[in-house]
């Protein structure tokens, strides 16, 4: 059996999501909730549709809150580091389709204090500015400025530190060491981490949605053994797999892994046309000849699954794209060609986006409604 590894800090190896979902616990999403969130939401986005996104916790839950006038809400955050690329903001794209479907409030953490105790090659000022950078990034991605609340941990402590230390008191060190694989070399403010990750679960009495990819659910393990001793819901999650790198299926998109590996959000068009050329994993043959005879494999071709995944929302053409590669009526070349464009298409309308955001983001902080609302909360 092919091994591979998957936590909060390390993504790697060949992924088998059957046996991930075993490992972790949770459920797949079958045909029957599928159909359930789509009657909800009035359609499903192509990330469900694809079952890209394909795991959950306790999503029939949400439903029932949803159904019986409840209500709930969202929660995700991200770790600043340098450099995003288009795999950091798959699930967030796939959190402003439930924002926008649901008119929900959402929680964003910016978790500058794991970032700093995890990666010691990082300053405190390397931090500051990443954060600033990816909260840009964050939100240039159209979440609404009313219902969203972009919080760093470092600044908003003051306000959840009670519920903080009595949520800590609840996880024991026997606890995060089996769950996240922490030793006695581990500092303490990692062991100390995981409470605070927990926190947003509990900004309102609601029972929480967590939206992410399935490395991060050892976090809402935990939450969920603590939760209700505190008052709280167990929190819901709906989990994404992985964007694959450039050079295979394998695996996830990295941009630490070289030039090779990922398509950076700040990459110009000239980058991207030779990133996709010269790196991107092709199931096509060695020659046109040999192409036009016997066919493409699109399920190992690293530009196909993009596009089924980020870039190609219509099912019809996704569809008629998969039969002309396997038929070897459409060339690798043109495949290619194809995502260059939908990418560069993407990243254009991001900067944009981008730069408004620099504007916006003090919205997201500190001056919208829900914003304002947080600031003059205290959470004992």
């Amino acid at each position: 059996m092919q091994d591979f590894t998957v936590t909060p800090w390390e993504v790697s190896g060949a992924i088998d999501y059957d046996r991930l979902v075993r490992q972790f616990g949770t459920t797949r999403i079958d045909p029957a909730l599928k159909a359930r969130i789509g009657k909800e939401s009035g359609g499903l986005h192509q990330m469900l549709r694809r079952d890209f996104v394909f795991s959950h916790r306790d999503m029939n839950l949400v439903l029932d809150d949803h159904d019986r006038g409840k209500g709930f809400f969202l929660y995700t955050g991200r770790g600043p580091s340098k450099g995003m690329h288009i795999g950091h903001l798959v699930p967030l794209i796939f959190t402003k389709w439930l924002q926008d479907t649901f008119r929900v409030n959402l929680y964003i953490e910016i978790t500058d204090d794991e970032k700093f105790l995890y990666r010691r090659e990082y300053s405190w000022k390397d931090i500051n500015e990443n954060a600033h950078d990816n909260m840009l990034d964050i939100a240039a991605v159209g979440f609404d400025p009313d219902r969203t609340f972009i919080f760093r941990d470092s600044e908003y402590v003051k306000n959840v530190y009670p519920l903080l230390l009595r949520t800590a008191r609840k996880i024991t060190g026997s606890t995060v060491k089996a769950v996240f694989g922490f030793d006695d070399s581990t500092n303490v403010g990692l062991s100390f981490y995981p409470a605070y990750q927990v926190i947003p679960s509990f900004f309102e009495k609601k029972r929480c949605l967590i939206p992410c990819a399935i490395d991060q659910d050892p976090y809402w393990r935990v939450q969920r053994d603590v939760a209700e001793s505190l008052g709280f819901h167990k929190t819901a999650a709906i989990h994404t797999k992985f964007l694959p790198p450039l050079q295979g299926t394998a695996g996830k998109m990295s941009s630490s892994g070289g030039a090779e590996t990922a398509i950076l959000l700040t990459d110009d068009e000239k980058t991207v046309k030779n990133k996709i050329n010269r790196y991107a994993f092709s199931g096509g043959q060695a020659t046109v000849e040999e192409h036009r005879r016997l066919g493409g494999n699109p399920d190992i071709d690293v530009p196909y699954q993009w596009l089924s995944i980020l870039f190609e929302p219509d099912d019809a053409r996704l569809r008629r794209i998969y039969d002309d590669y396997r038929s070897g009526k459409l060339l690798t070349g043109e495949l290619k060609a194809m995502l260059i464009e939908r990418i560069n298409s993407f990243l254009k309308e991001h900067r944009e986006r981008r730069e408004r955001a620099e504007k916006e983001i003090g919205t997201f902080m500190y001056k919208g409604k829900l914003a304002k609302e947080m600031w003059a909360r205290a959470y004992e």
